[in-house]
């Protein structure tokens, strides 16, 4: 699904046990080397959180996925991406399909100026669907789906024409979270999706992540350890751009093998 169609055939969600894979990543920010030598698989199905002091490289990481950081002139990356089996830099690799495939939460909401329902159903229009693809009535459905999904729908579903903006933070988050599903991706990058929440609206978003686990995979960048033990199945340490430990969460918060991380882990440094 990340090729366009002449370039091969597509990407499909059995042929590989990983979601996501890197070999080798190094990346650079004009002379300041992000990542280093990143080796990582992350399954497919699990919420997989990334953990690390500040400027280790976890957000580069998460957007080198859908390859959001090329969007920086100054950025070179050696070494390969795959998602779904597909290395995502070989030539012919389309990005909007791609960025189809892997959705993006960022820290701070930010859904659009418009009404709720039209949020959710602005993928669809963007990916160029607004004329061939689903009638009214189909696309009804569609967004009550998708906002049933996100656990959202009784409490928005008399007043889907409000403007998103006039939602609070958490029900924003969610609702950016809908509005990635009409177009189907398999995985969901959300980057510290609840640093602008309160403690009841963190809690909202950590039910979802709890909730979509098994249907997409997850990889969650988070500067909260107690989230990470909260919502991941697995997770990944990171310390100035290298991957230091990669294991189920329980094990590394119980026993990490690595001294580094287990100084992070009781507060020694980050």
């Amino acid at each position: 699904m990340i090729r366009n169609a002449r370039e091969g055939t597509e990407a499909t969600s059995d042929r590989h046990e990983n979601a996501i894979r890197t070999r080798n990543l190094n990346l650079w920010y004009g002379d300041f080397q992000a990542l280093l030598d990143v080796d990582l698989q992350i399954k497919k199905g699990v919420v997989t959180a990334v953990i690390g002091p500040s400027g280790c490289g976890k957000s580069t990481l998460l957007r080198s996925v859908n390859r959001i950081n090329e969007r920086l002139g100054y950025v070179r990356i050696t070494g390969g991406i795959e998602v779904l089996g597909h290395d995502v830099y070989e030539d012919g690799v389309s990005l909007p399909r791609l960025r189809k495939e892997v959705g993006m939460v960022f820290q701070r909401p930010n859904p659009l100026p418009i009404s709720i329902r039209d949020n959710v159903l602005f993928s669809l229009d963007l990916h160029g669907t607004r004329d061939q693809g689903p009638g009214k009535g189909v696309k009804e459905e569609i967004v009550e789906r998708c906002l049933r999904r996100v656990l959202l729908w009784d409490s928005v579903k008399d007043r889907l024409q409000a403007k998103a903006t006039k939602l609070s933070l958490a029900e924003q988050q969610k609702l950016c979270i809908a509005r990635l599903l009409p177009v189907k991706p398999s995985i969901l990058l959300m980057d510290e999706p609840c640093s602008a929440l309160d403690p009841k609206g963190t809690a909202a978003v950590e039910e979802l992540i709890w909730e979509l686990r098994g249907v997409y995979t997850i990889l969650i960048v988070t500067h909260n350890m107690a989230q990470a033990r909260r919502v991941s199945e697995e997770c990944v340490f990171m310390l100035m751009g290298r991957i230091v430990e990669h294991s189920l969460t329980e094990d590394m918060f119980a026993a990490p093998k690595e001294k580094q991380t287990a100084d992070y882990i009781e507060g020694r440094y980050g």
